[in-house]
């Protein structure tokens, strides 16, 4: 069970979603019971009917950056860069007109420390300080604000199994389809997609039932895209994303605990924040900082009774995380048989329910 390999199965191409379904709530919902391991099928809007009263429901409220930028260098070669330390907030005084950051730059030769690359609209440059290996660290230079200009010419970051044809208009519109409804902390690279299949419609309903909604934050970073390349899974490491955890949040958290109320964790990104902010009781700290825990089978959960999860790509840390929670021959026979059924895979896909 420490094997990449042990992690790795075979997915039809075709079953990669490419558009969320419409609306949000109408994807499909396999349903995963660890005790008796029994598996069921039902659409995402029956968690409604699936959730109790006084279930606490723990939500990523992180809202994905429109942090991909597309330019040119002063030679004319193309640029690509995503931006990794940009959280969105107010970075300095009013008019501020430059702003260092941590970034992915993809370019055909390696750019030198001191060039400079352009992008199309607002007027928007930056000057290479250091950095190798594709992660380098860029002054952007702008006028105003940055996040308007951001907003104008940024891209959001999909995963790069959505393919999107730029002559051709998407099937849907990223940038909000790519983010959940309730996202408002500005600073994530890829969204927690779990949370896609959330409608307004279906939350008042949950909390008209009396599930009790929570918000917390983990700004989930590029490193969700770097595949696991030991194979021997513990030497892996997990690149730090930045979280918080209130202490009112903490407080409903523990008293749910407290309660015996079931505590259901809406994505991998929860699952990671309050696993790592808990104590052995199980009792969840408040705090802020980076997150770099790293669950794989053998990892006692402390404080999550059921997990909300998308289906995840083979040999990757979620999927770890996934069979660590379900049982790993239990999870991969489940991805068998959603395959057969012709679930629809990834970010965009559907969903699962493991209690």
């Amino acid at each position: 069970m420490y094997s990449l390999n042990d992690y790795d199965y075979t997915l039809p191409q075709d079953l990669i979603a490419q558009m969320p379904a419409s609306p949000r709530d109408k994807s499909r919902l396999m349903v995963l019971e660890r005790k008796g391991e029994r598996v069921s099928h039902c659409h995402f809007a029956d968690i409604a009917r699936l959730l109790s009263p006084g279930d606490l429901l723990v939500v990523n409220n992180t809202s994905v950056v429109p942090a991909r930028l597309m330019g040119s260098k002063e030679t004319g070669g193309r640029v690509e860069v995503l931006l990794l330390s940009y959280a969105g907030e107010d970075r300095g005084p009013q008019g501020r007109e430059n702003l260092t950051c941590e970034c992915l730059v993809k370019t055909s030769k390696r750019p030198r420390i001191g060039s400079r690359f352009h992008f199309n609209g607002g007027g928007l440059q930056a000057i290479v300080l250091g950095g190798a290996d594709g992660l380098y660290t860029l002054e952007f230079q702008f006028k105003g604000d940055f996040a308007t200009v951001l907003n104008r010419i940024g891209q959001i970051p999909l995963p790069p199994y959505i393919k999107r044809n730029e002559t051709n208009p998407p099937p849907c519109d990223d940038r909000a389809c790519y983010q959940t409804v309730y996202a408002e902390k500005k600073g994530a690279v890829a969204a927690p997609t779990a949370g896609l299949h959330f409608s307004d419609e279906l939350l008042d309903k949950l909390a008209k039932k009396g599930v009790e909604i929570l918000p917390i934050t983990l700004h989930v970073g590029y490193g969700t895209f770097l595949p696991v390349r030991v194979t021997d899974i513990r030497k892996h490491r997990m690149h730090p994303e930045a979280y918080e955890l209130t202490q009112g949040a903490a407080r409903t958290i523990n008293k749910a605990r407290d309660d015996g109320r079931r505590i259901i964790a809406v994505g991998t990104t929860v699952v990671r924040v309050l696993e790592f902010a808990s104590d052995p009781c199980g009792r969840v700290r408040p705090g802020s900082g980076e997150c770099n825990l790293f669950i794989y089978s053998g990892f006692k959960f402390r404080v999550i009774d059921a997990l909300i999860t998308n289906f995840h790509l083979p040999k990757t840390t979620l999927l770890m995380l996934v069979a660590a929670f379900s049982g790993r021959d239990f999870i991969l026979n489940a991805y068998q048989e959603a395959i057969r059924r012709r679930y629809r895979f990834y970010s965009y896909g559907d969903a699962m329910l493991i209690w």
